[in-house]
């Protein structure tokens, strides 16, 4: 028996979630001290994998957070790069619990208890021992067959897909990591002891995260497919010194992320590469996609709730046909036996026992064809809701079409007027600013040896037929002041023996046309573009270009530079499916040095730029799309595209695939003025 009492007296907590749903937990109390008193001792409960502490001040019990506790500030984690002692080390671990994500398979005695008690299930057996008192044990005996047959299958199949996702859950989980103590000495210690506040060594050849951890020193090349989907590597780099509250979301360029792969390492004047460690466990990225597949939110469908209508219809209708074959029975003085025998039969009549084991069959039939195809799931009810389907939503770029993009043509801009269109960039003048921006404006890295980046960078670059050059090998040392560099493929590199070769004309030497890329300001989609900072070589001054969507770069140039027949040679490309990007361009100040260079923020540096010209990008279909679409449409499925591409480009895939159907009108609505609260209809 349990009674009321205060929060902090008690011995267990009933919590209600936002579905009105009450679960028991039992709090226990640790002899742990928390990182912030060291005398005290810690109550806690642990619901849904996660841990909640007991806070004195508020009076309540908190979830235990990492350093992503909106406290914690970017200068705080660089400030305190210092690590741990072994002792408080210790004392952390055993206030955060180990860092692992343990799926947990349940024996089939579980399995079969949480099966068993299905409703239906019940009113199955009982309707089976029912007819077996009625001497029907022929077609009792067909229908315990079925439902033994059907529940063992069932339990059979979510026991192995549940093994089989504790198994991909714990692949690579445990490994050795080196940690940095306080001393600054490095220790090898096991992956599920690192906690929050941990400085790891990151090794050169790479590793793959077991934890979230922000990068404080050097950068790092990132495959986050595991998470996002995205097969294209990311580079991460450290983030800037700054009283902003740490926010995995906003500073995802800056986190490395639980069950990544981090492809190599580079690393400053002789310096490892650091991290610090700020969510481990079930806290991180990879802890709550796992939480998500292991209690997935109810859903609530209409149809369930129909059904659910039309069983208690039908048991209603059973009850009067029951109540009737009472009276007659009754008024025809048969035995008690006989009355409860024919009447509860009623029951079984309206209300068909078969049904589970039929749905069960299909199910699991369903079940097995989705893991032919490395789909896991180990709540089979949710397969049939997934018949109640009437909307997909697809991707663009990579879903839709293929991931890469081919180079179709390029359009310079010179003083605010279009020139021809260019099929082969290498055409172009090397020093052309459109021609800089295509070989400077990108993300590309060499991983061993090899180009490695966003398709659309990579389909660029090569397209200029420029040649990148990195300082060291992949993982090797180099130095700030020694940027990544960008050449025209006929010029060599420039080594010291070459300086007395260089040619003296009028007073000046005559410098190879190289152009070293200083910083990266990387594409995010609220911005809707990237940015870099360069330098040519023996230039006195340094440049911007940019590169995005076209309405979001000629908002950043001068109006004189943008030619008058913008819109109308945008739209013509773009309405026939072609990926369309600017390029724009600014000279710095002579007197911008290299550090503030590092220092200055981006609204900064894109303003009062040149327009360059724009980039013409041909996306292909994948084979499969519009099969796929016709599919989904012929069982009457609607489908929708959601892309950040220009509007006239997504219309144009769409009726490629089949999405639209020709001779369809397509209706673009645009807010005028929120004062008038008119809209502008404009047909496609």
């Amino acid at each position: 028996m349990y009674s009321r009492c205060a929060l902090s007296e008690a011995d267990v907590v009933l919590l209600k979630d936002f579905l009105n749903n009450y679960t028991l937990e039992k709090v226990s109390v640790s002899a742990v001290s928390s990182p912030e008193n060291a005398s005290a001792h810690v109550r806690f409960f642990c619901n849904r994998m996660l841990k909640y502490v007991w806070d004195e001040t508020f009076q309540e019990f908190r979830l235990l957070k990492g350093m992503d506790n909106g406290e914690t500030k970017l200068s705080d984690l660089l400030d305190g790069a210092e690590g741990f002692t072994t002792v408080e080390q210790t004392r952390l671990l055993e206030y955060y619990g180990l860092n692992s994500i343990a799926v947990e398979v349940k024996s089939y005695s579980k399995l079969f208890v949480d099966e068993v008690l299905n409703p239906f299930y019940i009113f199955q057996i009982w309707s089976v021992v029912l007819w077996s008192f009625d001497d029907y044990y022929y077609y009792a005996g067909c229908v315990m067959f079925l439902c033994i047959l059907s529940m063992s299958t069932s339990l059979y199949q979510t026991r192995r897909q549940s093994i089989a996702l504790s198994e991909l859950v714990a692949a690579s989980a445990t490994q050795t990591i080196t940690v940095l103590r306080k001393n600054g000495k490095q220790e090898e210690v096991n992956s599920t002891h690192v906690v929050p506040g941990d400085i790891i060594v990151l090794p050169s050849h790479g590793c793959i995260m077991g934890c979230d951890a922000v990068l404080l020193t050097g950068s790092c090349i990132v495959n986050e497919s595991m998470l996002t989907g995205e097969s294209v590597p990311v580079t991460k780099a450290p983030p800037p010194y700054s009283s902003v509250n740490y926010d995995v979301e906003l500073h995802k360029r800056h986190t490395l992320f639980c069950g990544t792969e981090v492809l190599q390492t580079r690393f400053y004047n002789r310096e490892v590469v650091k991290a610090v460690v700020v969510r481990v466990g079930y806290l991180t990225t990879k802890g709550e996609l796992v939480r998500s597949i292991l209690f997935p939110k109810p859903m609530g469908f209409k149809f369930y709730a129909d059904s659910m209508k039309f069983v208690l219809l039908l048991f209603a209708a059973a009850v009067a046909g029951m109540s009737f074959s009472v009276y007659l029975y009754m008024s025809r003085h048969a035995d008690v036996e006989t009355i409860l025998l024919r009447t509860l039969d009623i029951v079984t009549i309206v209300v068909p026992p078969a049904l589970p084991a039929a749905m069960t069959a299909g199910t699991v039939y369903s079940q097995n064809r989705l893991s032919k195809l490395g789909i896991f799931c180990i709540s089979p009810p949710r397969i049939n809701v997934c018949g109640k389907v009437k909307l997909v939503a697809f991707d663009k770029t990579g879903t839709l079409t293929e991931d890469g993009l081919d180079f179709s043509a390029v359009i310079p801009a010179v003083n605010g007027t279009f020139s021809e269109v260019v099929k082969d960039a290498s055409r172009l003048h090397v020093r052309a600013p459109i021609v800089a921006a295509m070989a400077c404006c990108h993300s590309l890295t060499r991983i061993d040896g090899e180009l490695k980046g966003d398709p659309l960078d990579l389909s660029m670059f090569l397209a200029t037929q420029w040649v990148l050059e990195e300082p060291g090998p992949d993982t090797s040392r180099y130095d700030t002041l020694s940027p990544t560099v960008v050449r025209p493929l006929a010029v060599k590199p420039l080594d010291s023996d070459d300086l007395d070769k260089l040619t003296l004309i009028g007073g000046l030497l005559e410098m190879p046309y190289e152009i070293g890329i200083v910083r990266q300001f990387p594409f995010i989609s609220s911005a809707q573009c990237m940015s870099v900072i360069t330098r040519d070589l023996g230039s006195p001054f340094m440049r911007v270009f940019c590169k995005g969507a076209p309405e979001k770069v000629i908002g950043m140039c001068l109006d004189s530079s943008v030619p008058t027949d913008f819109h109308q040679m945008l739209t013509h490309y773009t309405s026939t499916g072609y990926r369309v990007l600017a390029l724009a361009y600014r000279n710095l100040e002579p007197s911008v040095t290299w550090r503030h260079a590092q220092r200055v923020k981006r609204e900064q540096i894109e303003v009062d730029m040149f327009f360059a010209g724009l980039l013409v990008m041909q996306n292909t279909l994948k084979p499969e799309t519009t099969p796929v679409i016709k599919q989904l449409q012929k069982a009457r499925i609607r489908c929708l595209m959601v892309t950040g591409d220009n509007i006239l480009t997504a219309v144009s895939v769409a009726r490629d695939c089949g999405m639209i159907p020709n001779g369809d009108t397509v209706v673009n609505l645009k807010l005028v003025t929120a004062e008038s609260n008119s809209v502008d209809q404009v047909g496609l």
